[in-house]
This record gives C-alpha cells, structure tokens and sequence, in this order.
C-alpha cells in the first residue's frame, strides 16, 4: 500500500515550481487560490516560497566568490592527500627497512 501512495503523489519539475512561486511572489492571488490551481497543498505552496525566497541571495552572487570557494575547498583538499602521500611513504620506507632487515638476518 504504501508503494501505492507514492506513485498517487504528484511531481512537479523544478522549472513548473518555480512558475508556481512567481505566482504566489506576485501576489495577484491568494495562497489557496493558487494551491486549487495547480492542486498543490498550501503548506507545500509555502515551503517551496520559502526555499526559494532563501535561496534568492545566492542568485546574485558574484561567480568570483564562489570560484575562490571551491578552489580554496580543492587547496584544502589537495593538502589532506600531501600529507596522505607523505604519511604513506614514511611508512613504505620503514616497512622497507624492517624487511630489509629480516631478509639480513636470515
């Protein structure tokens, strides 16, 4: 049954969402008659507003900053693998030695 429901629910494309936002942002109808226009619940009508009226800075945000973002996030990055390498080649060579010494003694 429970497969049922989820199949019953209706999905809607990010691009319609967005449509149906710009109406409500647009205030030229109520919540509710928006909500029996596009047969959306009006607590889903006021989530996706919500994220979206969240989310709208980020529109107008200056594509430098989030490029200097994401290479400080790829530097970061890059550091934990260095000292990964180093870490493991530290242990490569005294693991090297130790056999060395084995091989020797032998």
């Amino acid at each position: 049954m429970n497969t049922q429901r989820r199949s019953l629910r209706k999905q809607y494309a990010p691009e319609q969402k967005a449509k149906i936002v710009l109406e409500l942002l647009r205030e030229d109808q109520t919540l509710a008659q928006v909500a029996a226009t596009y047969g959306v619940h009006p607590t889903q009508l006021r989530k996706w507003k919500t994220q979206a009226v969240e989310r709208f800075p980020s529109v107008f945000q200056d594509d430098t900053v989030a490029q200097r973002e994401l290479e400080q996030a790829q530097a970061r990055e890059q550091e934990a693998l260095y000292a990964e390498i180093g870490r493991l080649t530290t242990e490569l060579g005294w693991l090297k030695k130790k056999c060395g010494t084995l091989h020797a003694s032998r």
